[in-house]
């Protein structure tokens, strides 16, 4: 998400369904208190949760 993928292509990566994707977005969002996903972005660059490949 930090690298700017969409939902779908977060769970055609991950192998998981686009509900799962969703579920998890909703929850990291509620725990850092994030209101976007720029916001979730942010927060990974932030507290170098962000690894480039």
């Amino acid at each position: 998400m930090a690298r700017g993928r969409t939902n779908t292509e977060i769970a055609v990566e991950f192998h998981i369904s686009l509900s799962t994707v969703k579920t998890h977005v909703t929850s990291l969002m509620a725990k850092i208190g994030a209101r976007s996903r720029v916001e979730i972005a942010m927060w990974a660059y932030k507290t170098d949760r962000l690894r480039f490949r």
